[in-house]
C-alpha cells in the first residue's frame, strides 16, 4: 500500500506540457515509458482512439509519480488515429468508417496480453512484479476485456468508458474502477455498479456528471476551470485506486 501523500498527483500544466518519459520499441510498438525504473509496479495505459495526446501522456507521467510506478503507453494503433475533422461533419467518411471497422477491441486486448509478456521480457523491466491496466474510451474497452479469466494484471479501470457492456464486468476477475462521463449510458453505468460495487467488493463506478466525454484524455479542456478540476480528481481516484491494489 502506498502512503496517503503519494498517492496525491503533482500539479497539473495546463499549457505547452512537457513530457517526462521517453519512447521504446516493446513487442514491435513504439511505447512511452514513464515513472520509476525499478518500480516492482508497472501500468500500463491504453489511449483513446487520437493516440498519443499531451493530456493522455500527462496523466500517465501523474500516474507514474502518484503510483510510483511505471507506466508504458503503447502505440496499439501504430499511428493510425481518429481525426477531429470527422466528427464536425455530418457527412458520410469512408476514412472514418474505415477506421472505426479496424479498432477490434477484442484483437486489441490480445494484442495488450502478448505486450505484457514482451514487457516482461525486457530486462531493464526485471524488478516488476505486479501488472494493471488503465484505459480510456476505446482503451478502456480493452482493459476491461483484458480483465477476465487468465489476466496478467492485479488491477485495472477505464474513464469515459467506450461500449460499456454489463456482461464485461460480470468476467471481471480483479478489482476494477470505472469513472462514467455524462456520455455514458446511465442504465448501463448503474448496470455496471450493481456488479461492481457493494460489501465486500473492491470495484468503483463513479459518474463525473458534470463531464464531457474525454474530459481526462485527449478532449480534455485544461484551460477550463471545471475540466482542470475534474480532470485533477479523476486522477487522483484512478491513482489511490491503482496505489491500493497494484
Amino acid at each position: 500500500m502506498t502512503c496517503e501523500a503519494c498517492q496525491t498527483i503533482p500539479p497539473v500544466v495546463v499549457t505547452n506540457y512537457q513530457t517526462k518519459g521517453h519512447y521504446k520499441q516493446i513487442a514491435g510498438l513504439k511505447t512511452y515509458i514513464t515513472g520509476p525504473p525499478t518500480s516492482k509496479k508497472a501500468l500500463i495505459t491504453i489511449y483513446d482512439i487520437f493516440g498519443f495526446a499531451s493530456q493522455t501522456l500527462q496523466g500517465a507521467d501523474l500516474l507514474a509519480a502518484a503510483v510510483g510506478a511505471l507506466v508504458f503507453v503503447p502505440d496499439f494503433l501504430e499511428g493510425h488515429v481518429a481525426r477531429e475533422e470527422w466528427f464536425a461533419s455530418k457527412e458520410p467518411s469512408p476514412e472514418k468508417a474505415a477506421f472505426f471497422a479496424m479498432l477490434d477491441p477484442a484483437g486489441n486486448a490480445g494484442k495488450l496480453g502478448r505486450f505484457v509478456e514482451a514487457a516482461k521480457g525486457e530486462v531493464e523491466f526485471g524488478d516488476v512484479q505486479s501488472w494493471g491496466a488503465f484505459g480510456l474510451c476505446w482503451g478502456g474497452k480493452i482493459a476491461v476485456l483484458a480483465s477476465g479469466p487468465g489476466t496478467p494484471f492485479k488491477v485495472s479501470g477505464q474513464t469515459h468508458p467506450g461500449q460499456l457492456n454489463v456482461e464485461d464486468a460480470k468476467k471481471l476477475e480483479i478489482p476494477h474502477i470505472v469513472l462514467a462521463s455524462n456520455g455514458e449510458d446511465e442504465k448501463v453505468v448503474a448496470e455496471y455498479k450493481a456488479v461492481l460495487v457493494g460489501e465486500g467488493k473492491p470495484g468503483v463506478v463513479e459518474s463525473y456528471m458534470n463531464m464531457h466525454h474525454g474530459w481526462m484524455g485527449t478532449r480534455a479542456k485544461l484551460d477550463e476551470a471545471e475540466n482542470l478540476k475534474e480532470y485533477e480528481r479523476g486522477y487522483n481516484q484512478v491513482a489511490a485506486f491503482f496505489a491500493k491494489h497494484l
